[in-house]
């Protein structure tokens, strides 16, 4: 580079960032905040005089020394200015790089459509998505020298591992300890030796409730899902409510002439119904203009008068119920799940939320929610971001 330039205070500039590198113990190079300075300070002088060719060779060295190329890039850019010989083993590097790749990814195609015949173009393409996913957890197996292997799932472990040390653990980064169990067969083996073993089934627990609310997601936003597919959905997933209901009830038919859709047990003993209605596949609205405001409209209004019926009924039965069925109804409340924001696409998501959470204050012991809020506040208490 010395040679490229001509200003003596260029040339100066020059010297002292060599005499700073070639400084280093035991024949390193040195580095640090101090070259940087030093080749910023040399390029700055380099505009002033009008040397741009010094003053791209210095960016080349600044892109390298902080990072935002790598040697054989920089080695390939330094030979174009000196009007080298082409390096043909970086040539023979990249383009066996490149074969490699495609053809994996020709083979992990034509694997993934075998598997799965009605895959479409949206389903291959997330597929390579997990796979990128995966490469980052890379690893070189000890068993077998010169050779790396990406193990399906690797992120998702990561994933998990994070909420759970994120929930369980005061650390500083839970992400990179995350990734450092995950990376480790010994780090898995350690925690999978757990005398009461926790964590693991915590993680995954996790695991298993966001595989559930993805389906049920699914379910939700199918347009033509009939209220017997929604329950089938929510059957087994209590949790999916929020944590104060501890499991279901085995009854559903608990008053003569009336079978609730999903019975619940709150932490008090006391019963929670919850009565489903259609989601994405909801004939008519959800709410309406009133007065200037965004108001329920009368289908809502009849699925909380159903809801307010079976509470009668079980008011009237709580005797017989507790002493033959062991349940507690004198305190039962009740929940409508009903509509999802789709079916109102003309009217803000919030102003539906809104109109429903005003009702259910004026409203005694039942609750009104669009599935899409329930599956979103699922979603939050996992520690996901909800999916617009």
């Amino acid at each position: 580079m010395l040679e490229a330039t001509v200003h003596p205070d260029v040339k100066a500039a020059l010297v002292s960032a060599r005499a700073h590198m070639n400084s280093g113990s035991g024949g390193h190079r040195r580095g640090g905040k101090a070259l940087i300075q030093m080749l910023e300070a040399t390029r700055r002088r380099a505009a002033d005089v009008g040397e741009w060719q010094v003053v791209r060779l210095v960016q080349d060295s600044l892109d390298y020394a902080e990072g935002r190329i790598l040697q054989p890039d920089f080695d390939e850019r330094y030979r174009l200015f000196q009007d080298g010989v082409r390096n043909e083993n970086l040539r023979e590097f990249a383009a066996n790089m490149l074969w490699n790749s495609f053809r994996f990814v020709a083979e992990a195609s034509r694997e993934y459509v075998d598997e799965h015949p009605r895959a479409g173009v949206d389903d291959l393409i997330a597929h390579f998505g997990s796979l990128s996913e995966d490469a980052r957890f890379l690893d070189a197996p000890e068993g077998r020298p010169g050779r790396y292997r990406v193990l399906r799932g690797r992120a998702e472990m990561a994933v998990w591992l994070e909420r759970v040390l994120r929930e369980r653990v005061d650390i500083e980064d839970p992400a990179e300890a995350a990734r450092r169990i995950a990376t480790s067969p010994a780090a898995v083996a350690l925690l999978a030796a757990d005398t009461e073993g926790q964590m693991v089934l915590r993680a995954a627990e996790l695991q298993r409730r966001a595989a559930g609310l993805e389906a049920l997601r699914a379910v939700v936003e199918d347009t033509t899902a009939s209220e017997h597919a929604l329950q089938q959905a929510l059957e087994g997933q209590h949790w999916i409510f929020g944590g104060r209901f501890v499991g279901e009830a085995a009854h559903r038919r608990l008053v003569p002439g009336d079978e609730v859709d999903i019975p619940l047990i709150r932490g008090d003993g006391a019963l929670h119904v919850v009565e489903l209605k259609r989601a994405a596949s909801l004939a008519g609205p959800l709410v309406k203009k009133y007065r200037g405001s965004w108001v329920p409209t009368a289908q809502v209004h009849n699925a909380v008068g159903q809801a307010v019926n079976y509470l009668v009924g079980l008011d009237e039965n709580r005797h017989r119920l507790r002493e033959e069925l062991g349940i507690e109804t004198r305190r039962a409340s009740a929940m409508v799940l009903i509509g999802h924001p789709s079916v109102q696409p003309s009217v803000p998501e919030e102003s539906i939320n809104e109109a429903l959470r005003t009702l259910n204050t004026h409203v005694n012991r039942v609750e009104v929610l669009t599935y899409k809020e329930l599956v979103d506040n699922a979603e939050r208490s996992l520690g996901s971001t909800p999916s617009a």
